[in-house]
């Protein structure tokens, strides 16, 4: 039986915006579909957006509690952000959000 206090915790969203050098999106998708593949352990989703006919990006990933994104990051994910690093035309703007509201067609 769940207890009421289970009701109150929330997931928690990793959201990351960030600008690629001109014709680097694809590669930078590719890199963050690997990553995602390789996460585990309280992984409970992610969307990358893409603003169209630009470089601009918006990463969301849902993790049941932010611990669980520390505890994957491994060597993959790791050797992953090397390769991505490269990509960018800015540092990109990282943000953790509570998930609040979640809603599914049913």
């Amino acid at each position: 039986m769940q207890e009421f206090s289970d009701f109150l915790r929330h997931k928690c969203a990793y959201v990351a915006t960030a600008t690629f050098k001109p014709g680097k999106f694809p590669e930078a998708q590719k890199l963050f579909e690997e990553a995602i593949a390789s996460y585990s352990q309280g992984f409970k989703g992610a969307y990358l957006f893409q603003k169209p006919n630009t470089e601009e990006g918006i990463a969301f990933i849902i993790w049941e509690k932010i611990e669980d994104m520390e505890e994957n990051k491994n060597e993959v994910h790791n050797q992953i952000m090397k390769q991505m690093k490269h990509l960018f035309a800015t540092p990109p703007q990282t943000n953790f959000y509570d998930v609040l509201t979640e809603f599914s067609p049913s």
